[in-house]
C-alpha cells in the first residue's frame, strides 16, 4: 500500500466512523476510493478533497462536527482557530481595486505578501487560479473562498488569512450566475489546518449577521473590529 493511502480500518480511525460506514459508503460512491486487488483504497489526497467539499455544504451541526474530527485527528485537546487573529490588518483591503477574475486572485495574493508572511505572491495566485479552473469557490452568498490544491509551506512563514471587498460583484464562477464581492484568500501550511480554518470560517460565514456586517463596514480598520467582535460573541465561551 502506498505511504499516502488508507485502508477501510485506517479510514475508519481517521475520519472517526466504523469500517461497517466506511465500507457502505465506499460503495454507494460516497467516498473517492478505488479497489486494488480486490481492497478498498483511499488517497489522502482525495479524501482531504472530499472532506474540504462536505465542509461547503455543511450547516452549522455538521460544521462543529467535522471540527470535532479534525481535534480527534490531531490528538489532544480542541485546538482554537481564531479567524481575526489570522487576519492581519495590512492584509485586507477595503475596496479590493480589481474587476476581473484575474486581478482579484492577484490583488488578493499581493495581500498576503504585505504581512511578510508569503514569500511569492505570483506563485500564490497561479497555484489559486488553477484551483479555481478545476472547481470555483464561489459561493452562492456572493462570497468565495481562495485556496491553493494544497498547502504551500515552502512559501508560507505561518498560516494566514487575506480579505479584499470590492464595492461591486463580479462574474467568479458561483451557481446560477451569482456574483461575487467578498474574497478570502486562505494560506495553510498543511492539511489538517487547512480544513480547521476552512471549517470555522464556514461556520461565522453561515451567520447572517456576519456578512452583513461584512458588506457594511467602512474601512479594514472597521472590518477587522467587526469580525473580532462577531467571532468573540459566537465562539467566545466554546
Amino acid at each position: 500500500m502506498a505511504p499516502k493511502d488508507f485502508n477501510i480500518n485506517s479510514l475508519a480511525s481517521y475520519l472517526h466512523l466504523t469500517p461497517a460506514q466506511v465500507l457502505r459508503m465506499a460503495e454507494r460512491r460516497r467516498l473517492p476510493g478505488r479497489r486494488i486487488a480486490g481492497e478498498w483504497r483511499f488517497s489522502e489526497a482525495e479524501i482531504h478533497h472530499w472532506l474540504e467539499e462536505r465542509i461547503g455544504v455543511s450547516d452549522e451541526k455538521e460544521l462543529v462536527r467535522v471540527e470535532g474530527v479534525l481535534d480527534r485527528q490531531r490528538g489532544g485537546g480542541p485546538v482554537e482557530i481564531s479567524i481575526s487573529e489570522m487576519l492581519p490588518l495590512e492584509a485586507m483591503a477595503v475596496p479590493l481595486e480589481a474587476r476581473t477574475r484575474n486581478k482579484v486572485i492577484e490583488k488578493m495574493a499581493d495581500l498576503a505578501m504585505r504581512t511578510g508572511l508569503l514569500w511569492d505572491a505570483p506563485k500564490m495566485a497561479q497555484a489559486v487560479r488553477d484551483r479555481e479552473n478545476l472547481h470555483p469557490t464561489a459561493l452562492d452568498n456572493g462570497v468565495a473562498l481562495l485556496h491553493p490544491r494544497r498547502p504551500m509551506v515552502n512559501i508560507l512563514a505561518e498560516p494566514l488569512l487575506a480579505l479584499g471587498r470590492t464595492y461591486q460583484g463580479l462574474p467568479f464562477g458561483g451557481e446560477r450566475g451569482a456574483l461575487t464581492d467578498v474574497f478570502f484568500l486562505i494560506c495553510s501550511t498543511d492539511d489538517s489546518g487547512h480544513l480547521r480554518t476552512l471549517a470555522r470560517l464556514s461556520r461565522l460565514l453561515n451567520d447572517t449577521a456576519f456578512l452583513t456586517g461584512i458588506r457594511e463596514a467602512a474601512d479594514a480598520l472597521s472590518l477587522h473590529a467587526w469580525i473580532t467582535q462577531r467571532e468573540d460573541e459566537l465562539f467566545g465561551e466554546s
